[in-house]
C-alpha cells in the first residue's frame, strides 16, 4: 500500500473518530439537560416592585436628600420641593380667617342690638293695642308701632342671615387654610413603602410639571420572574405551588419561590423573548415570587435566569434543591 493511501485512511479514520466522540457527547449533554417528566422551565428577567416617587403639583424641586442605592424607610423624607409661594398663600389665608371671625363677632352683636329692638317693639305694640282697646289710642298709632314691631323683626332676619353668611365665609377660609397646609405637605416626597433607590431622575432647581418624576424606588422584598408557557402546562399550575429560579449569575445558587399568578387569557410571547418563532406562539403568563428575597442579596432585579415549575408531585433535582 503506498504512503498516500495509508495517509487517507488514517484521515478517514481520525474524521470517523471525531464525528463519533462528537455525536456521543451531544447525546450524553441531551440527557443530562433533559428534564424529568412534570418539570418544565421558561427564561426570564428577575423583576421587582416598583415605586416612582413624583411631584403632586408644579413647582421647582428645592433638594434631594437620598443618592442612588440609598436603602429608605417608609415615611422618610427624600425630598422636598419649593414651598415659599404656598407659605405665603397659606399666611395670607390665615390671615382670612381671622378677619372674618372678627365680622361674626361683629354679626353676632348685630343680631342681638335688633334682638333689644324687636323685643321693644314688640313690647310698644301690645301698650298701644290696650290703650286702644280702652279708647284712649287712636288706630293710627296701632298702625305705626305694628309698622316699627315687622321692621325690627326683618331686621332680626336679616342679621340672623348675615351671622350665617359670615360662618360660611369662615369654613370657606378654613378650607383654604387645609388645602394649602395639604399642598405643603405633598410638597414633602415620602417613601411610600421601604425600599432602596434605583434612580434619581431629577436635580435640585429643575421646575417639575405635575407628576414629574423625582426619584425611581424599588422593593426588594418583593421580587419576581415572569414566565411565559404553554397551555398544556400552565393549564395545570396553581397559585401557591412551589417553583424554582435559577440565575445566570448564580447558577449554583436555586431561588425557592412560589407561583402568584396564573394569566387566564393567552397572549403571544413579548418581545424580550429570544427568537422570532418563540413570539408567534401563543402562551399564558406565569408569575413567580421568590419567597425569601432577603436570603441572597446578590440576587438583583434585572438578572436573566430560568424558572422552573411543576406539574406533578415530583422531587427537584439535585441542583435545583
Amino acid at each position: 500500500m503506498s504512503t498516500h493511501s495509508r495517509s487517507s485512511l488514517f484521515f478517514v479514520f481520525l474524521l470517523g473518530t471525531v464525528l463519533l466522540a462528537a455525536g456521543g457527547f451531544g447525546y450524553w449533554r441531551s440527557t443530562v439537560n433533559r428534564l424529568p417528566e412534570g418539570l418544565y422551565v421558561g427564561n426570564g428577567r428577575l423583576e421587582a416592585t416598583e415605586v416612582q416617587i413624583a411631584s403632586k403639583t408644579p413647582g421647582r424641586l428645592a433638594e434631594v436628600l437620598v443618592e442612588e442605592g440609598d436603602k429608605v424607610t417608609q415615611g422618610q423624607l427624600l425630598a422636598r420641593m419649593d414651598t415659599r409661594t404656598l407659605e405665603a398663600q397659606r399666611n395670607q389665608a390665615e390671615a382670612e380667617v381671622i378677619r372674618v371671625r372678627e365680622n361674626l363677632a361683629a354679626a353676632q352683636a348685630n343680631v342681638k342690638l335688633r334682638q333689644s329692638e324687636h323685643l321693644l317693639a314688640q313690647q310698644e305694640l301690645k301698650r298701644s293695642q290696650a290703650l286702644f282697646n280702652r279708647g284712649f289710642a287712636s288706630g293710627q298709632i296701632i298702625d305705626q308701632q305694628q309698622s316699627r314691631f315687622d321692621t325690627a323683626n326683618a331686621a332680626v332676619t336679616a342679621a340672623r342671615a348675615q351671622v350665617s353668611a359670615v360662618g360660611a365665609a369662615i369654613g370657606a377660609a378654613q378650607a383654604q387654610v387645609a388645602q394649602l397646609n395639604s399642598e405643603i405637605d405633598d410638597s414633602s416626597l415620602r417613601a411610600p413603602i421601604d425600599g432602596i433607590i434605583q434612580l434619581r431622575m431629577a436635580e435640585p432647581g429643575e421646575v417639575l410639571g405635575a407628576g414629574g418624576r423625582v426619584l425611581l424606588l424599588i422593593d426588594p422584598n418583593d421580587q419576581y420572574m415572569n414566565l411565559y408557557l404553554a397551555a398544556s402546562v400552565a393549564g395545570r399550575l396553581a397559585v401557591g405551588d412551589e417553583a424554582r429560579i435559577l440565575l445566570d449569575a448564580l447558577p449554583d445558587q436555586p431561588l425557592p419561590a412560589k407561583i402568584s399568578f396564573v394569566a387566564a387569557k393567552s397572549q403571544f410571547t413579548p418581545k424580550e423573548v429570544e427568537t422570532r418563532d418563540e413570539r408567534q406562539k401563543l402562551v399564558f403568563r406565569v408569575k413567580l415570587h421568590l419567597t425569601h428575597p432577603s436570603a441572597v442579596p446578590q440576587a438583583k432585579p434585572g438578572m436573566p435566569g430560568n424558572g422552573y415549575v411543576r406539574t406533578a408531585p415530583i422531587d427537584w433535582p439535585a441542583n435545583l434543591q
